[in-house]
């Protein structure tokens, strides 16, 4: 982005929040990687648990509200130019997104952005697409989502969508929009989840969605198949910090659906601390299993190492990236 035990963060904000089940039913309790390996057909899994999740509705400021249910965490902007969606989420959620957005208003679906090209963000592109939403992405989100794209962590294969479900306007570094009277700037990280992430931030209203660059409160997934680096994991949270204030809403793209700077501090600490752990025992020669038995995290788990995200499958993703 998971032998996850799932606390009150259950459903909140990650698709793999209902593997828990399919984990134990299908592979046992196995550490992540192994049951990623031996529960066939997890993804169709995740989109079946989809279909029936519930959404849930945060309103923000600014006529800026954030649904949570469907994969990654969805923002949404109404107003008279029409709804401006902040990710797709997962496609066979559309009963109870359309709900969702309707409830919002009755402005139809005009724009939508894809922060990264993962399929729990924009499996969705197809009908909101269809819907009337123009796609607008990085240009590396679309050229994953064009091709057959293998996510190794996963052992999964992603076959390309529709033509349709391609973002029709793609950009290089940045891009401003001006929607509903809202200033929306679009901003490239640099290889940090995967190599395709963009910040979305909405100027007057002090709300920043910077998708999965930030998971509230637990482990984040690094995609190494597709450009993602645990030192820029780390440089995109100093991005996001340096641009928050104090009373910022950050949107992210897993967990807990509305948070602000000081987690984020949080998460980021987490990040540097558990990489120079990391790195030193890689220093030492210790093997990848050894790193993790040498538990690098500890002084993190029982807050961030809860989901599914467990400390040893995280442990080998910082191991790979120092």
């Amino acid at each position: 982005m998971g032998s996850p035990k799932l606390p009150s963060l259950s459903r909140r904000g990650f698709c793999l929040c209902c593997v828990g089940g399919a984990f134990a039913a299908t592979a046992g309790w196995l550490s992540p990687r192994q049951a990623y390996a031996e529960a066939r057909g997890l993804v169709s899994l995740i989109k079946d648990s989809a279909a029936m999740s519930p959404i849930k509705t945060y309103k923000l400021r600014n006529n800026i509200s954030v649904l949570e249910g469907s994969g990654g965490n969805i923002a949404v902007l109404t107003g008279p130019d029409g709804k401006v969606l902040i990710d797709a989420g997962i496609g066979v959620s559309r009963p109870q997104l359309s709900k969702a957005l309707a409830e919002l208003g009755s402005e139809p679906i005009t724009h939508l952005v894809n922060t990264h090209w993962h399929f729990d963000h924009a499996d969705g592109n197809e009908w909101l697409h269809a819907a009337g939403a123009k796609i607008i992405a990085h240009e590396n989100t679309r050229k994953h989502l064009a091709g057959i794209q293998r996510v190794e962590d996963w052992d999964y294969n992603f076959l390309p969508p529709p033509a349709d479900a391609l973002p029709a306007e793609v950009f290089t570094e940045d891009r401003g929009l001006k929607l509903n009277g809202a200033s929306v700037a679009l901003r490239h990280y640099g290889p940090a989840h995967t190599d395709s992430d963009i910040s979305v931030m909405f100027t007057e209203a002090n709300v920043i969605h910077v998708g999965d660059t930030f998971w509230n409160g637990i482990y984040p997934f690094i995609d190494y198949s597709t450009g993602g680096s645990i030192d820029g994991m780390i440089s995109a949270s100093d991005a996001n910090l340096a641009v928050a204030k104090s009373d910022t809403i950050i949107i992210p793209g897993h967990g807990k659906p509305v948070s602000n700077k000081a987690e984020l501090q949080g998460f980021r600490d987490m990040l540097v601390a558990i990489r120079d752990n990391v790195g030193n025992l890689k220093k030492q020669g210790k093997t990848r299993d050894e790193a993790v038995a040498a538990k690098p995290t500890a002084a993190f788990d029982a807050k961030f190492g809860q989901f599914v995200i467990d400390p040893g499958f995280f442990t080998r993703l910082v191991y790979e990236g120092v």
